[in-house]
């Protein structure tokens, strides 16, 4: 198996996990939440990283990953500001409408594509943009009913809306720039994650709510799914970072939106909530978006590869005749790292460069 299958097979296999584990902790936190009425979603999910942080240093005990330490400074900002992106999402719900929350999961999208095209030069092609279009109006027609604004409610959304795009933007390139992998960048941030909510989540949840967390009455039914939340937690924690470790940002968010789908559709099923020919329009409509996007995202995979294994030939030719190389000036040597450095010739040495 090629070095591009076994990468096409790791994405597929992330991608199914998180669908799969994401779907399951919604199911389980909408019957903790709206069932037994445990609505103090900022602690449960400072819970989840905490457990997640546990099991992740046992894994790491078991030598199943290695511990790769790296900037100090840029994993704590980056723990914090995930943290903070959070707490700021469950505000944002508290402090709109149902509708108007959907509408700030959906700009994330825009944002997102906005900010990789200012500050990383990254280029969408339109056909991407227009199978975004598709999806980002069909999610709209399944989730978004009413728009009630307010001030506060706004600004919480678009603060929640930013923070969410940067750090996800930042578990890319944290990823690619130390050149950490996706447990070892969640094993280091977990800690600053888990402090920024478990210190903040029963001031926010007891703003929401109105209610003490540490005054709730925990029956054995509220533990059994706080419990199986916090397991599910590991799994879901896990495969964020490592969808977006091994494609983009933006994938991921177009991910998620499939997960709405899919438990919009569970809930009809297993749940019994209310459906109506509006939802089943928005989902048809989401589905042919993400199918489009990810055809377009196929065939330009297929277009990069095909032009990067037409140029490794060119550039090995070059090294096979130095001689001819240094003729046109531009010789190439390779370091021990793989690293390619071009050199002048040597009659060449005395003279100015330009970069």
């Amino acid at each position: 198996m090629s070095e591009g299958q076994k990468f096409q097979l790791g994405t597929i296999g992330a991608l199914s996990l998180s669908v799969v584990s994401s779907v399951s902790i919604v199911i389980c936190n909408k019957a903790l939440i709206s069932t037994l009425g445990f609505t103090f979603a900022t602690t449960l999910t400072s819970w989840h990283l905490l457990v997640t942080f546990c099991s992740l240093h046992v894994a790491l005990w078991m030598k199943m990953f290695e511990h790769k330490p790296f900037d100090p400074r840029a994993v704590m900002g980056f723990g914090i500001l995930n943290g903070i992106s959070i707490g700021l999402l469950n505000l944002s719900l508290g402090f709109n409408s149902v509708g108007f929350y959907q509408m700030t999961k959906l700009a994330i999208i825009p944002c997102t594509v906005l900010l990789e095209t200012l500050f990383f030069r990254k280029k969408f092609s339109r056909k991407i943009q227009f199978s975004l279009t598709i999806l980002l109006l069909g999610v709209g027609i399944a989730t978004v009913t009413d728009l009630q604004l307010n001030m506060l409610g706004s600004v919480l959304s678009v603060l929640a809306v930013i923070t969410t795009c940067v750090a996800q933007i930042m578990t890319n390139t944290i990823q690619k720039k130390f050149k950490v992998s996706s447990t070892q960048l969640l094993y280091q941030s977990c800690p600053y994650q888990a402090i920024t909510l478990f210190v903040t989540g029963p001031f926010l949840d007891g703003l929401l709510t109105n209610q003490n967390v540490f005054a709730f009455k925990y029956t054995s039914q509220v533990v059994f799914f706080i419990v199986l939340s916090c397991l599910i937690s590991v799994s879901v924690n896990f495969s964020t970072f490592l969808v977006i470790g091994k494609t983009s940002p933006v994938t991921y968010q177009v991910l998620g939106h499939l997960k709405t789908c899919l438990v919009l559709a569970f809930g009809y099923v297993l749940l019994r909530d209310p459906f109506d020919w509006r939802n089943i329009l928005g989902i048809l409509v989401a589905v042919i978006g993400m199918v489009v996007y990810s055809y377009y995202c196929s065939i330009e995979t297929q277009q990069k590869a095909s032009e990067t294994s037409t140029q490794l030939p060119q550039m090995k030719e070059s090294e096979k005749d130095p001689l001819i190389a240094a003729e046109d000036g531009s010789g190439v040597l390779s370091d021990g790292g793989g690293v390619q450095k071009t050199v002048a010739p040597v009659w060449n040495s005395n003279k100015d460069f330009q970069a």
